[in-house]
């Protein structure tokens, strides 16, 4: 039982102007359950304590050490396959950051999102990056193919970045002039409607180097 309890009670009846029987009427508590519960020898259910506050136009709230009002956890956070909400006291991670718990289970569709399991890298990832203030909520690309693209179109563009510092930085040898040898024969049996066409003697087969 919170021994704030009588004197939040208390407290939504003078904000409302109510009297305990007025209070009653207007929330559906039973009189002798207000009444136990403001003398402080019963509890009372916190829907109740929400519909009471309400009539008064408050509104039951959590708060930290700090003063700081803390909003409920989205509704809209990451779920199991089943659509239950992934355990609240523990982190969300992208599946993808922990392949090895599908690995053995090729036939099972992999999930978007999981939770870290071993406590003490989710102490050490909390150290490092702070506790999350929330779940992470599914959005467009977070699917594991999605996600595996991503990571080879980033890739790709390292590879490229890079070798575009190389040229820059000559440290490449400039590539020679490429010139094509293919005979006309070549020509008189491709009708450019595909990949290109040899003769058969051709010396060059220019597109497959």
């Amino acid at each position: 039982m919170s021994s704030d309890l009588p004197g939040l009670l208390r407290r939504i009846r003078r904000t409302a102007d109510l009297s305990q029987r007025q209070l009653a009427e207007r929330t559906g508590i039973p009189k002798s359950t207000l009444g136990a519960a403001e003398a402080g020898v019963r509890d009372l259910p916190v829907g109740r304590l929400v519909d009471a506050a309400g009539v008064a136009g408050l509104r039951i709230a959590l708060v930290d050490d700090a003063g700081r009002e803390l909003p409920p956890m989205t509704s809209d956070g990451a779920r199991d396959g089943s659509g239950r909400h992934l355990p609240a006291h523990l982190d969300t991670l992208h599946t993808d950051e922990v392949p090895d718990r599908w690995e053995h289970r090729p036939a099972r569709r992999q999930p978007w999102f999981t939770f870290e399991l071993d406590r003490s890298s989710r102490d050490t990832r909390r150290e490092r990056d702070g506790v999350p203030g929330d779940h992470d909520v599914p959005l467009a690309g977070d699917s594991p193919p999605e996600r595996a693209a991503a990571r080879r179109r980033a890739a790709r563009q390292r590879r490229q970045a890079e070798w575009a510092r190389r040229r820059a930085a000559g440290e490449l040898r400039p590539a020679e002039p490429f010139i094509c040898t293919c005979p006309p024969a070549c020509d008189d049996l491709d009708d450019w409607s595909r990949r290109p066409v040899h003769a058969e003697n051709c010396p060059c087969s220019c597109d497959v180097g």
